[in-house]
């Protein structure tokens, strides 16, 4: 909408960089829910369908289109002695971190690790000779920073599970962070919108693009601006929350009337 107002372009792009958490049937949805609220904001019609032209721009584009960019772009930040592949246990990693009153401390890998030696351990993940959540690529930034989001965070895991845009290909997934802000260089968006929960994030949206700016992988910086949205009270839009209420079988599918996703309109 805010992209049709001002003139510009809007793209509809999955993050799709957990193949864990994929499920075609969000996907479709998604689309058909965006479509159908786009064209009823320009028809005022309530009845309007997904049969209406898309309302972005272009091919609907994907997080996992990039994943060898993406590769190639860690690989710069290894050789810059910006990223290294860490070896402590999550419940190591959470003790390192320190909490939002108590900064945290450098792990022995972050201090003792050669980028020659990051180097060979990150491709051992990437070619799937690592064990999930034995290693991670983490990116060298401040473990004292106040923004929690600074300390070290984790680029990159190992995955050993078939991608339903890639099959194979991929041992190791990109963390969303990491691939939101190179997604939207490569792809020349001047402005990403999130909502407010996401300002935290910011800083390490700049400081990665802000590091791989000399590496002539991407071509533009682009500028994430948060907004607040609009949430109904007394309503549960959480997608987490609604997903195990119809796993659980606690209702009977998406399209159960008490589902309230099923009730938007415009007037």
């Amino acid at each position: 909408g805010l992209a049709r107002e001002y003139k510009g372009k809007a793209h509809m792009r999955f993050d799709d960089t957990n193949p864990l958490k994929e499920n075609m049937e969000y996907v479709e949805s998604i689309l058909e829910d965006v479509t159908w609220l786009m064209s009823s904001t320009t028809t005022n019609d309530a009845t309007a369908t997904a049969s209406q032209p898309v309302p972005w721009d272009g091919a609907v584009r994907h997080s996992s289109d990039y994943f060898d960019l993406l590769y190639e772009c860690a690989v710069y930040l290894i050789k810059e002695g910006k990223a290294y592949v860490e070896s402590l246990s999550a419940e190591e990693m959470r003790v390192y971190r320190g909490t939002l009153t108590k900064p945290g401390k450098n792990s022995p890998d972050r201090i003792g690790r050669s980028i020659e030696e990051n180097l060979e351990l990150f491709e051992a993940m990437r070619s799937g000779e690592v064990d999930e959540g034995k290693l991670v690529l983490r990116a060298k930034i401040d473990m004292e920073s106040p923004n929690m989001n600074l300390r070290d965070p984790t680029l990159y895991r190992v995955r050993q599970v078939a991608h339903q845009m890639t099959g194979d290909g991929w041992k190791i997934y990109p963390m969303y962070d990491y691939t939101h802000c190179i997604s939207d260089a490569v792809e020349g968006i001047t402005h990403s919108l999130c909502t407010l929960e996401f300002a935290d994030h910011r800083p390490l949206y700049d400081w990665v693009l802000d590091n791989l700016q000399d590496s002539g992988l991407i071509p533009c910086h682009p500028q994430q601006i948060e907004f607040s949205r609009l949430n109904m009270q007394y309503t549960v839009l959480s997608k987490r929350k609604l997903v195990s209420l119809v796993d659980g079988g606690h209702v009977y599918g998406w399209d159960d009337p008490r589902m309230y996703v099923g009730f938007v309109g415009f007037v």
